[in-house]
């Protein structure tokens, strides 16, 4: 699979990625970096798995820091997680002329969360167009359970053109 958005020249986040992931324990220093870049995100200590243009993936461990009161992953936990691997897909698909920012979130819980948490966005090319673009994703948990689905409602816009 290409890792080039549709200029054929990787995102800053795609190249950083394709550089830091082939090092001992990269993804965890990638994941450190987008942690420090967006510090919310460090909350829960999210792993990105696996980064391809238009797909990211990334993991949750179940530790007592993101419990709720049933000893299972908060869901607002896996929201984070959700947040992390949408907004690092996006910035590393986007194409070059065009920008995004969240505009909402929409989430179903649909079962337990009672072990690690897979979070995965992913979006097809054709999405990336000025205007409002809905992102599908999806937490599994180890047994390949959905525990959490829904969107996260981005809005694209052109850059402004420098003058």
């Amino acid at each position: 699979m290409s890792h080039n958005n549709t200029n054929n020249k990787p995102t800053k986040v795609m190249s950083l990625y394709n550089r830091v992931s082939r090092l001992p324990f990269g993804n965890k220093i990638f994941s450190v970096m987008v942690s420090r870049m967006a510090p919310y995100f460090g909350t829960v200590k999210p792993i990105i798995s696996e980064l391809n243009v238009n797909r990211c993936v990334c993991q949750i461990k179940k530790r007592k820091a993101v419990h709720n009161h049933i000893q299972t992953v908060h869901v607002i936990a896996i929201c984070n997680g959700l947040e992390m691997a949408m907004g690092v897909m996006a910035e590393a698909s986007i194409p070059h002329h065009l920008r995004w920012i969240p505009k909402g979130m929409s989430v179903d819980y649909t079962a337990k969360a009672g072990s690690d948490i897979t979070c995965i966005a992913e979006v097809k090319p054709e999405q990336w167009a000025p205007g409002d673009m809905l992102v599908p994703v999806t937490a599994y948990d180890t047994n390949g359970v959905i525990v959490v689905q829904g969107t996260i409602k981005l809005w694209i816009s052109e850059k402004p053109s420098k003058q």
